[in-house]
């Protein structure tokens, strides 16, 4: 008995992939799984500037401040946005920024990661690594920064309703299927 081979698609990235979105919606995970799809570089801007600073974020939150941090974080997605085309996954705060946003424009397309509030809330309740997160009421806090947030997120190019059921392969589909749209950013090639 022969089984069938099914030919996986090859796809040429033209432009950087960015993953935008509320903390817990996955922009980490999926990003490593879009990059091994795509067979392109994962940058995670969180990543990068805890090692360049030699600390978590909680920690430089603590000892320097959100203004600092996010000076930081928009000269790292800046530099990151220049290197080769992959996925880049952002910190929930850097969408906020009218640079960043202006630099994401200018060298990829932001894809947001549009997940319910109670999704998320089961995703980071049980982290301690979220400054934010780090009040009397940390679900109230989120349920905050959500609205907040929102219409800023809105703004991204794609936008992807992450279903609380979907895997990370299945989201990852998702995605793939919503830039395939638009052929100046991916193109599929077999």
């Amino acid at each position: 008995m022969t089984g069938q081979v099914r030919d996986t698609p090859t796809f040429r990235l033209h432009r950087n992939i960015v993953l935008v979105g509320m903390m817990g919606s996955g922009k980490t995970a999926i990003g490593k799984a879009l990059s091994a799809r795509l067979a392109v570089p994962f940058r995670d801007s969180d990543e990068e500037i805890e090692v360049a600073a030699r600390r978590s974020i909680a920690e430089i939150f603590a000892r320097d401040g959100e203004p600092f941090f996010r000076i930081r974080e928009a000269e790292v997605v800046k530099r990151l946005l220049g290197e080769t085309p992959g996925v880049l996954s952002t910190g929930g705060g850097a969408f906020l920024s009218d640079e960043i946003r202006t630099a994401i424009d200018a060298h990829g397309v932001s894809v947001w990661l549009d997940a319910p509030l109670n999704l998320l809330w089961e995703r980071v309740r049980h982290r301690d690594t979220r400054p934010l997160l780090r009040t009397s009421n940390p679900r109230k806090t989120l349920s905050e920064v959500f609205e907040q947030r929102t219409p800023i997120y809105a703004k991204a190019q794609f936008r992807l309703n992450c279903e609380p059921k979907a895997s990370i392969d299945d989201t990852t589909s998702a995605v793939i299927e919503l830039l395939k749209s638009d052929s100046t950013v991916l193109e599929q090639v077999t």
